[in-house]
């Protein structure tokens, strides 16, 4: 078995296991946002409902990554050696297994990936009623979505499906730009070997190039209404992630046509290829599902402490009260209501906005008020609330 093959293998169980722990954290995230949801609902927490409002939209998009993980597996050369499951299937249907990867990934997978991000990205600069907290947002997402990417599915389809009727017509066009498949020995049996057509990587990287354009455009937006470093920080690093990695990934699969599939070069930038869109698509997956996931169960958290809280306060302002009156009736001096009043009432009010050390206020966005379930979002009259709904608690102080 040549060195190069001992590569690919190597490649090729690399791929499993980081799609592996992908499907674990998107896994572990869909949990969170449904034990999300459901606390919200049960709690009655209104105001979390802008939180938790895309919560379908950021379970599409990690099923969407997962999608798109599950399709890297399939292309992979090391599925396809003796004795393992696409090696039962003829030289034919691995063929179209192939061509299918192509337009599963580069056609539907991705550019859907990409587009949920940006939705997902526009949502805080929508209007609030016709937005998040809009009960028919999710599904008019989704629609939209899949409308959007439906040209991107179209064009990658019919570049499969033309390529070897154009490579008989045009002679003079090279064979990497429409070549999906390469053929390759196994024992005395002929396998199929995935590659990437340059055309239709073509086709992709206009589609990045677009979408970087735009989610720059976005960003400038989007960073205005950002309220503290911490969130910016966010920002900045999903922008990055996005404008940097996508365009990362289309550069090395157009240049994986300078070799063939087992190749130690074709591999290499075919790894490198599937490993930045994996990063990239980790660190979506964190910011915009995670994060947001557990700063809303960090501000529900606060609102269970206050409550014990003031329930502990409660009781000390009763037995102070029960022996203050207990006092005066038999004429002997205690201690003072008015004094443990004022006390137990200092100790115990404690409004959401974050504190220094020299216990100075921050002027935090959003009060501990606002959480109880029996309130409305604003006061009557007052303007809308501007602001992101990934807000992290540790960073209300601006740090």
């Amino acid at each position: 078995m040549p060195v190069t093959r001992y590569t690919a293998e190597a490649f090729g169980v690399l791929t499993i296991c980081l799609v592996a722990l992908l499907i674990l954290l998107g896994l572990v995230c869909i949990a969170y946002s449904f034990y999300l949801r459901s606390r919200v609902l049960r709690q009655g927490f209104i105001q979390l409902s802008y939180f938790s409002g895309p919560w379908i939209i950021r379970i599409a998009f990690i099923l969407l990554a997962i999608w798109w993980g599950l399709g890297e597996i399939i292309r992979i050369n090391f599925l396809r050696r003796q004795g393992r499951v696409l090696n039962a299937l003829n030289f034919k249907w691995q063929e179209n297994v192939c061509k299918c990867y192509i337009v599963s990934n580069l056609g539907f997978a991705e550019p859907c990936l990409f587009l949920t991000l940006v939705f997902l990205l526009r949502a805080p600069l929508q209007n609030t009623e016709t937005g998040i907290l809009s009960r028919k947002w999710n599904g008019k997402t989704a629609g939209y979505v899949l409308l959007y990417c439906l040209p991107m599915f179209v064009l990658q389809l019919i570049l499969v499906l033309i390529g070897p009727q154009l490579r008989k017509d045009r002679r003079e066009l090279p064979q990497y730009f429409t070549r999906a498949v390469f053929p390759g020995m196994q024992n005395s049996d002929t396998i199929a070997l995935c590659a990437y057509p340059l055309l239709n990587t073509i086709l992709l990287g206009v589609f990045a190039t677009g979408l970087t354009v735009y989610l720059f455009w976005l960003g400038r937006r989007i960073l205005k209404l950002v309220i503290n470093k911490g969130l910016q920080k966010r920002v900045y690093t999903l922008i990055f992630s996005v404008s940097s990695f996508f365009p990362l990934r289309v550069l090395l699969l157009g240049l994986s046509v300078l070799s063939k599939p087992e190749q130690f070069l074709f591999e290499a930038l075919a790894f490198s290829a599937f490993l930045v869109l994996l990063c990239c698509a980790g660190v979506c997956i964190c910011i915009l599902v995670y994060c947001p996931v557990a700063d809303c169960l960090a501000l529900g958290n606060l609102h269970d402490f206050e409550a014990r809280r003031r329930v502990v306060f409660d009781d000390q302002n009763d037995t102070v009260s029960l022996i203050n009156n207990q006092s005066h009736l038999e004429g002997t001096v205690g201690i003072s209501p008015e004094r443990n009043s004022d006390a137990s009432t200092k100790r115990g009010s404690i409004s959401f906005r974050t504190y220094q050390r020299d216990d100075t206020s921050t002027g935090a966005f959003v009060e501990l008020s606002l959480f109880s379930p029996s309130r409305d979002v604003t006061p009557p009259g007052s303007p809308p609330l501007m602001g992101w709904p990934m807000r992290p608690l540790e960073h209300f102080n601006g740090t």
